[in-house]
């Protein structure tokens, strides 16, 4: 492996640690970037290289939400939060009372019961893209992974965001955090989400954040809880592709593959700590105008092609 083919895939990383977390299709973005930046090398190094780098960009949201998503609680940290007040986003907030137990090596802890519901809701929204994933995952890559798909699929997305968002307009959001949300909109989100693991293009965290608007959800709240869900979901869809790939690589590109990751991984954890900033003050209407457009660049490559 040369240094060229390095420096491209560490744009491949870059680009993935951007898109995969804007509501702009990451998969669209990778189909346009292997027509103007093709890779040389093999299938087979390229499809673990895809795997690896999603996950280097789930281990950023891990990362970046440790604090909202680790629910086992130190008691000197429980004795010191306050009980009210305003918070910032990376603070421990207990809400409800919580379940000690002594840990094996004799410090104490406790449960935040907020953070184990917030995950059960999690798991459960996550259970309608893990069916399809599971059982039609192959049969949807053959049929609607390829150009035409993904840049039809970026313009009606688009054009559902500026519908959405024009419906919105004069309307107060009814939940701002996810502790308001139920068990059931956790369910309907998932639904959503369901829709981006079939038709790619759509963007999952499009589709969830779509979905969260619709239900109720403040753009924050929504953007927010897409990023969860991406945690079981995509770590689960890539080690189920990790597990059915022949998986060998050179010293070399094992070398290029850990930077890559780097890449996405710091990439990514820029990317999600300025777009929550971004949509407490801004609406979805400058990704909605961007996916056109990137739907027909696609379109108008695959005309020339």
């Amino acid at each position: 492996m040369d240094l060229w083919e390095i420096l491209k895939l560490i744009v491949y990383g870059i680009v993935e640690g951007i898109t995969e977390w804007l509501p702009v299709s990451s998969t669209g973005h990778l189909i346009l970037l292997e027509k103007l930046l093709p890779l040389q090398l093999s299938p087979e190094f390229l499809a673990l290289f895809r795997i690896v780098i999603q996950l280097a960009a789930i281990l950023a949201v891990v990362i970046y939400f440790w604090p909202q998503l680790w629910p086992l609680k130190s008691q000197a940290k429980l004795a010191g939060s306050r009980p009210h007040g305003n918070f910032p986003n990376n603070c421990y907030q207990p809400q409800h009372p919580v379940q000690a137990r002594f840990h094996p090596w004799g410090s104490r802890w406790a449960w935040n019961l907020d953070i184990l519901a917030l995950w059960g809701k999690i798991l459960l929204a996550c259970v309608p893209a893990g069916i399809v994933g599971v059982c039609l995952d192959e049969f949807f890559e053959k049929h609607f992974y390829n150009p035409l798909s993904v840049a039809l699929a970026l313009i009606l997305v688009a054009l559902v965001f500026l519908l959405v968002e024009k419906w919105q307009e004069g309307q107060s959001p009814t939940i701002t955090s996810h502790r308001q949300i139920t068990w059931q909109i956790a369910v309907l989100i998932g639904c959503f989400q369901m829709l981006a693991g079939v038709f790619p293009g759509v963007s999952r965290s499009g589709a969830c954040i779509i979905g969260g608007l619709i239900l109720g959800l403040s753009r924050p709240a929504a953007s927010e809880f897409s990023f969860y869900l991406a945690i079981p979901v995509m770590a689960g869809a890539s080690l189920l592709k990790l597990l059915r790939l022949p998986v060998s690589a050179s010293s070399m590109e094992v070398l290029a593959l850990l930077l890559a990751c780097l890449v996405a991984f710091a990439t990514s954890l820029a990317t999600i700590k300025y777009f929550l900033a971004y949509v407490r003050s801004h609406s979805f209407r400058g990704f909605a105008y961007y996916r056109i457009a990137l739907g027909l660049v696609i379109l108008v490559f695959m005309a020339l092609s």
